[in-house]
């Protein structure tokens, strides 16, 4: 069964980006290295802070958009409800130079 998330990733500044995608661990890879021009690389946004799953992708987006049009304190007060020291959630994934989770 498919899984959809909606992520929020920051930098230093805590400048806020909320995306949606079915493959997180891809996806924060390429935030991280700056594998697609635009927002993201531009302004070094590189630490995952919050995510959430859902089963199908018309909800993952639904999620999307209600978040992206929040007020930044309610964004961060999301974070702050599962995250309050803004960890970066993908801390260690890529260790071994692998840019997938999942174990064989």
């Amino acid at each position: 069964m498919p899984e959809y998330y909606v992520y929020i990733m920051t930098n230093k500044s805590r400048t806020l980006y909320t995306g949606v995608t079915n493959d997180l661990e891809r996806r924060v890879y390429e935030h991280k290295h700056k594998v697609v021009k635009g927002f993201t690389s531009k302004y070094k946004i590189t630490k995952l802070v919050w995510f959430d799953t859902f089963p199908d992708i018309e909800q993952a987006i639904e999620s999307e958009k209600r978040i992206k049009g929040w007020l930044r304190s309610k964004k961060i007060a999301l974070i702050e409800s599962c995250n309050q020291n803004w960890d970066d959630l993908s801390q260690g994934w890529y260790e071994n130079g692998d840019s997938s989770l999942r174990s064989e």
